[in-house]
Order: structure tokens, then sequence, then C-alpha cells
């Protein structure tokens, strides 16, 4: 089978098919925005007057937000090896699930120095919230790898995986998104534009911890991203490696596109607020800055986060964004095949 191109560029890119992919935790707005300008861009798509990089969802990268963490323990071997499992037929010539084309994991350092699939600081919990994410306890960072990797998650089975042991089982055709979380210090600038000199500064931050990841991609053949809210953590991948970079935005396009400019991405990470064309979409953080067009203009892809529903990604593919993060395989129909099979039921 013919393999699915994951990005339209690759801007600043060495590597051939480099992919791009997104940050996907929360953040969702699924009321607000301008329904009229939403059916306006929905008939343009569907009547082809729309923009020309208009899609429907069967065309969008289906990314796998932590091996699809609505389905299966977040950041595990077993996500990573069901999210690329091939998609399963349904009776009525759709499908229950859609292979990932992307899936995103998240990395932090042990205090080994060890890289291992953990999203959050803390093993016990959750932005302050009682459950508890495994049956361990402790900052990432300041405990054994020993500890951490023996840490069941969600109560699975399933235990924290160091990065290499994750990354084994995923197929060398599927895409993999390493976002890059922290290098294990407490003194990040989180989704802003660096002066030159805090930018050398921050970057001297994240050396030694993105090195260490890059000599783990490096033993495997898959297509890789990195991706972070940090500026310092995309400036790092760049000086160590060619692997492709994307900047996760929080709320200002404009120092988004900023980072994508100043480090050759080839993707930008947006939460769906700032997606014009959209009933998400927040106007007054925006400040009629299209971020679609404006990526696209500089050849860069657009991959949105977090989609729940079809609603959801049917409005986002109208408003041309390239790929989406979901928690649910069968989110997304699968793309037409050639005898014109596939698709919803």
């Amino acid at each position: 089978m013919r393999r699915r191109r994951l990005l339209r560029s690759t801007v600043g890119v060495t590597t051939t098919g480099t992919l791009g992919a997104v940050y996907t935790d929360g953040g969702i707005d699924s009321g607000g925005g301008d329904a009229a300008g939403d059916d306006t861009a929905v008939q343009r798509r569907d009547d082809g007057s729309g923009p020309v990089d208009a899609r429907s969802p069967s065309e969008l990268t289906l990314i796998a937000h932590r091996g699809f963490a609505g389905e299966n323990p977040e950041n595990t071997v077993t996500a990573a090896r069901v999210a690329a499992s091939e998609s399963v037929p349904a009776d009525g010539g759709g499908t229950t699930s859609r292979r990932a084309d992307i899936i995103e994991i998240d990395v932090v350092p042990t205090a080994d120095n060890d890289v291992v699939v953990f999203h959050d600081a803390n093993l016990s919990g959750r932005d302050g919230g009682s459950r508890g994410l495994t049956d361990a306890t402790g900052v990432v960072w300041e405990t054994e790898t020993a500890t951490v990797t023996s840490a069941e998650v969600l109560g699975s089975g399933d235990t924290v995986p160091r990065l290499s042991t994750l990354l084994d089982v995923v197929p060398p055709d599927v895409g993999v998104n390493v976002e890059l979380k922290n290098p294990g210090k407490y003194d990040l600038r989180f989704a802003e534009k660096l002066s030159d000199s805090a930018l050398a500064d921050r970057a001297a931050a994240w050396q030694p911890f993105v090195d260490r990841v890059v000599e783990v991609l490096d033993e495997h053949d898959n297509e890789f991203l990195c991706s972070s809210f940090y500026e310092g953590a995309l400036a790092a991948m760049r000086n160590a490696s060619s692997y492709a970079v994307a900047p996760i935005l929080w709320e200002s396009v404009g120092d988004g596109l900023a980072i994508a400019r100043e480090h050759d991405a080839a993707a930008v990470h947006a939460p769906m607020k700032l997606i014009a064309g959209t009933p998400f979409h927040d106007t007054a953080l925006t400040a009629g800055v299209d971020l679609v067009a404006e990526a696209h203009a500089d050849g860069r892809d657009v991959n949105v986060w977090t989609v729940e529903t079809w609603y959801q990604a049917d409005r986002l593919a109208a408003a041309g964004v390239d790929g989406i993060a979901a928690d649910y395989s069968s989110l997304l129909p699968r793309a037409t095949d050639a005898s014109g099979s596939g698709g919803r039921p």
C-alpha cells in the first residue's frame, strides 16, 4: 500500500517526508465563535468556492494523542502498539477504528537521565487533582529510573516505558511526534517568543536532555517531529539534529508564527480557538490573523488539538487544517480507496 504523505511541506528539513504533529492536552472550547462564519466555511468547501486548502475529514492526518488516550492507557507500549494497528472494518463499510498516521507521545527525564514517556511532572497526580495517574509518587526527574519504569499507569498493568522501549513497537511507516515536555527543570519560559539572549540561555538548559532524546531517535527508522511549548527546546533540537520541529501555540498566533519562522518549523500546532472560520475561533486572541492562511503561505502544516467529535473535525477540515489530534481512533472516516469505498457509513 502506498505510504500516506504526512506533511505538505518540509520547510527547513533535510529529511524526506518528515511529519508534523501536535500537542493535545485539553483546552477544548466547543462554544462561542461565529456560527454564521462556520456555516459559510462548510458551504464554501462543499460547493468548491472556499479556500483551496479546504478538505474533507477523511483527508486529515489522524494523530493519536498519547496513543489514543481515550481507548488505551496513555503513553504506554500498549497504547503505541494498538494505535499503530491496522484499521478494523465495520459491517457498514466504514471503520470502527482507523490506524494512526502519527502517534503523539510526551518525554521527560528521570533522575538517572534516562528518557521516559510520560506527560505529567508528578507520577501520582494530574494538575492538582486527586486522580492517581500511576501507583508511584514523586517528581519524575527527581525519581530513579527503576521506580519510574515500574510505576503502573491507570491500573492497566502497563508501566511507564523508556522512549526506546515504546519506539520498538511502532512500525517504521507510522510517524511519531515526540513532545519535549520538560528537561528536568522548573524555570522554563512557556509559549513565548524569547529574545536572543534568553533563547540562548534556555536552549542551553534544554540541550543535555534533547541530546539524549536524539540518541534514542537515531536508533529507529520512523519519521519524527519534535514539538514543544518551549522555544528553548526547539532551538536545542535544531542544534542537535535535522529532525523537524514544531512550536505548540497557546494564545498568541504572532508568537507562534515567529517561532516557526525562526526555527524553520515543519508545522504549527494550535488549539481550536485559534482557527479562523470555525465556531471555536476566539477573535480576541488572533487579532485578525488567519493562522491557517499564514502558515500555509509559509509552507507549513497546521495541526489542531484537541478534537473530540466528528462535528469539530468537519469544521476544522473546512477551514483548511491539515491534521487533528484525537483520543479516539474512530473519530475520522478512513480515506476513500480507489474503488470508491470507505468513509463513514
